[in-house]
């Protein structure tokens, strides 16, 4: 089995405030092999894309690290100097955002920009990074690259913008991409595009994907594997597919279930009751309880672990089976 490439364990995210120490990120772990895209959804506030900076060393304070390890290939960079993790950020972990504005500087021609990064992470002239520019935007379908590459961010359409953002973060051949929200702002044709695009050249470069979403659409057309968080943890991994079709986590069961079907007709849309805990206020025990019709007594003192469960693994003690050996015993 190949080594994964990026291997994150019992990682813990903390906010340091006047009014006490709060936990953002609750001792998540996961890993992403080579060429595989995991998806990560849940709701706002879940912690996904905090998860994304701090596997990419860009938390601000008063943010930090509070325990765990993130490894890249094997190698552990949580605890690496700032100058050293920037030059690894840039070269091996490529990232696109949700505003491509955010990656693009405006004041700068897009092959400029392509330029500078290129020949900051790879041992090239600047004639050679220029041709390796232009071949990144055909690749991520810029058409006529070698008159496009001379443009300027505003003149690029919403879509064409994050292709060129995605040619940005490929363009050192990173070993990992974090994509945080990539599709958002775009129109339903272009998301398309843009997951097939991400899809094809991860498959054909062997990079590892990090795909950041609230879309569980998203996910289920370009993921192999998703996480469910909730409230700074994960809840439920596993194979898309299985998580998708058959979830196993009370949260995850009604995440799908808010999704249309097609095949069947409904007057409203099932909903969670409630709503996400705030940081200062996350409950003892499961921290879905509250909201969760299945919670039991367990359930209101008990923070549940993964659990293995078919294919995937699932943080409730319904799937514990001291929990089930106990209620067979009480009925």
């Amino acid at each position: 089995m190949n080594e994964p490439v990026l291997s994150v364990r019992d990682l813990t995210v903390e906010f340091v405030t006047r009014r006490g120490t709060l936990r953002a990120i609750d001792a998540i772990s996961f890993d992403i092999a080579p060429g595989e895209v995991l998806g990560v959804v849940g709701e706002s506030g879940a912690g996904k894309s905090l998860t994304g900076t701090a596997v990419i060393g860009l938390l601000e304070p008063p943010g930090r690290i509070a325990g765990g390890e993130i490894r890249l290939s094997g190698r552990r960079i949580d605890d690496l100097p700032p100058g050293e993790m920037r030059r690894l950020r840039g070269k091996r972990i490529g990232m696109v955002f949700q505003d491509p504005l955010t990656s693009l500087n405006p004041l700068f021609r897009v092959g400029d920009q392509l330029v500078e990064t290129i020949m900051t992470h790879l041992p090239v002239t600047k004639e050679e990074a220029r041709k390796r520019a232009i071949d990144l935007l055909a690749e991520v379908g810029i058409p006529a690259p070698e008159r496009r590459i001379d443009g300027w961010p505003h003149e690029f359409s919403g879509g064409m913008r994050q292709r060129v953002v995605l040619a940005l973060a490929l363009c050192a051949e990173p070993d990992l991409v974090i994509a945080d929200e990539p599709t958002t702002a775009l129109d339903v044709s272009v998301q398309a595009q843009i997951i097939a695009l991400l899809k094809r050249l991860c498959r054909e470069r062997g990079t590892a994907v990090m795909l950041i979403t609230h879309d569980m659409g998203v996910i289920a057309e370009t993921a192999d594997r998703v996480a469910v968080m909730y409230a700074g943890r994960i809840v439920e991994i596993g194979p898309v597919r299985e998580v998708v079709k058959n979830p196993q986590h009370p949260y995850a069961k009604g995440l799908m279930g808010s999704i249309p079907s097609l095949e069947e007709s409904r007057e409203r849309l099932l909903q969670i009751e409630g709503s996400m805990p705030r940081l200062a206020a996350i409950p003892k025990g499961c921290a879905f309880h509250p909201r969760c019709p299945h919670a039991f007594a367990r359930c209101h003192v008990e923070k549940p672990v993964l659990l293995e469960s078919g294919a995937g693994r699932v943080a409730c003690w319904l799937y514990d089976g001291d929990t089930v050996a106990r209620a067979e015993t009480a009925a």
